[in-house]
């Protein structure tokens, strides 16, 4: 009924999945209308880019699973650095516009668009990172 995929470093769970060959299995649940879930590692996976630490001591941006439009970026009040370094891909084209989630909230997508922002945490929410101008609004 659902896969939950927890947190961790995105870029080697995403080179395992393509080696051990994980991933149509995935994309078939998928399109057979399984809910796909996850936190930080387990949240970006589905887009298309993911604003992550992943790639080494600074955050950069990885190209995911592309299953959803545009980009995520977890944490985004959670560590300092999240809105400054998202801001700067944001400007530079680097990163494409997409969600940009608290620590305690998900967003829940209904034909690859956000519908809903749950929240365990009050004041914690997701938002629409865009590029022109650079601009957090909320979900």
């Amino acid at each position: 009924d659902m896969i939950y995929v927890g947190g961790g470093n995105t870029f080697n769970m995403l080179t395992l999945w393509r080696e051990w060959g994980i991933i149509p299995l995935l994309r078939s649940a998928y399109l057979r209308g399984t809910i796909l879930a996850g936190v930080s590692a387990g949240a970006i996976c589905w887009f298309e880019q993911g604003n992550t630490d992943s790639l080494g001591p600074e955050l950069g941006v990885l190209n995911c699973l592309g299953w959803l439009p545009g980009s995520c970026t977890p944490h985004l009040h959670g560590e300092a650095q999240r809105i400054p370094v998202l801001t700067r891909q944001l400007a530079s084209g680097e990163i494409k516009p997409g969600v940009a989630i608290d620590d305690h909230a998900c967003v829940r997508f209904e034909n690859e668009k956000p519908v809903e922002v749950y929240s365990e945490q009050m004041g914690a929410t997701a938002y629409w990172a865009s590029a022109d101008p650079v601009a957090l609004t909320p979900v």
